[in-house]
């Protein structure tokens, strides 16, 4: 995993206990931000995805499924 693939996932996390703590507290304004938490650290590790794809095919690695 590379560092963009760590942080996404990692912003995911955050972003679901953050829409979770929306959700128990009643506040849309958390669950809003946890979306969109959510969002970005799945952009990242979509992001992180494609880069290690390319660092794969560069040193002739096998595509990963």
């Amino acid at each position: 995993m590379n560092r963009n693939q760590v942080k996404g996932t990692a912003k995911d996390v955050v972003g679901k206990a953050q829409e979770s703590l929306g959700k128990a507290t009643g506040s849309a304004t958390q669950q809003a931000k946890g979306l969109a938490k959510q969002a970005e650290g799945k952009m990242q590790r979509g992001a992180g995805d494609v880069e290690q794809a390319v660092d794969d095919a560069s040193k002739g690695k096998p595509p990963r499924p």
